[in-house]
């Protein structure tokens, strides 16, 4: 009886599972438009707490980012992937056009030459509209796209927009900015505009020989950068991935990971997962 008591007491108790943890969910931006087009959006930034239940796996998926555009007239850039954690879904950022309206999408690509040329529409609560495109002559300035935390910048006769900036978190222990737009291009002696802060691509030079959009960077969400002028064969930035980062505290049981590729950064007191690849993945509290 002795013994049972004394094994009793000293058996360890079963550590718990979270009720709630917190997230942030990023899908893949915008690819930037050929042929001194307009900058990708960067994808949708959603943020928040979210009730988990004990043993429920959830689905996982981290979008990629768009093409950028290619080729022969017109070029634009294709939409980015969303991102999901269980029932949240990031919207993928809009694309990069050569001609007339931006692409819709998670933050909107920039709008292109031509008339109209406003920039793309943005899914509410989740980033910003692009830039317009310039409607005058001269160098064809078309819009930046839009940011998390900002608008796309509108191009001008001479000046291609600045992406609109991403949006800080310190979700993984570290202040990072990501979900930048891309930069809009212009024509032949122009000024191109700079991807948004947070991962967004610059436009190609357009100084000299045009040049490459630059692609978002990888896992940020950021759109891509505009190539510029003629001839149509340099191509847009393609739109960086998404990203899934998931924290609660560390006195909770760890989590189960499946079909995917993921770091776990250190946070006082918290346990984080930040997801940067999947294949049919999911987690489990």
């Amino acid at each position: 009886m002795i013994g049972a008591i004394s094994a009793a007491v000293s058996s360890p108790m079963a550590i718990p599972s979270p009720s709630t943890v917190d997230y942030l969910v990023i899908a893949g931006g915008g690819g930037g438009s050929a042929g001194y087009g307009s900058g990708g959006g960067a994808g949708g930034y959603r943020t928040n707490s979210l009730a988990v239940t004990a043993g429920v796996a959830l689905t996982v998926t981290i979008g990629a980012g768009g093409a950028g555009g290619a080729g022969a007239y017109p070029s634009p850039g294709a939409v980015g992937n969303n991102s999901v954690f269980s029932s949240i879904t990031s919207d993928g950022g809009g694309r990069g056009v050569q001609s007339g309206a931006g692409g819709n999408g998670g933050s909107g690509g920039g709008g292109g030459d031509g008339s109209p040329a406003p920039g793309g529409t943005a899914t509410s609560g989740q980033g910003n509209d692009g830039g317009s495109g310039s409607l005058a002559g001269g160098n064809y300035g078309s819009g930046g796209g839009g940011g998390a935390g900002a608008v796309g910048v509108a191009g001008t006769s001479t000046v291609g927009g600045n992406g609109g900036a991403g949006l800080s978190s310190s979700i993984n222990g570290t202040a990072t900015t990501r979900a930048g737009g891309g930069g809009g291009g212009t024509y032949n002696g122009g000024t191109s505009g700079s991807g948004g802060a947070g991962g967004g691509g610059n436009a190609g030079s357009a100084t000299g020989y045009p040049n490459d959009g630059q692609p978002g960077t990888a896992n940020t969400g950021g759109g891509g950068g505009a190539s510029t002028a003629s001839p149509y064969t340099k191509v847009g930035g393609a739109g960086g991935s998404g990203i899934v980062i998931i924290a609660y505290p560390d006195t909770y049981k760890a989590a189960t990971l499946s079909g995917l590729t993921y770091t776990e950064p250190t946070r006082s007191g918290y346990r984080v997962y930040q997801i940067t690849a999947s294949s049919a993945g999911t987690i489990t509290f």
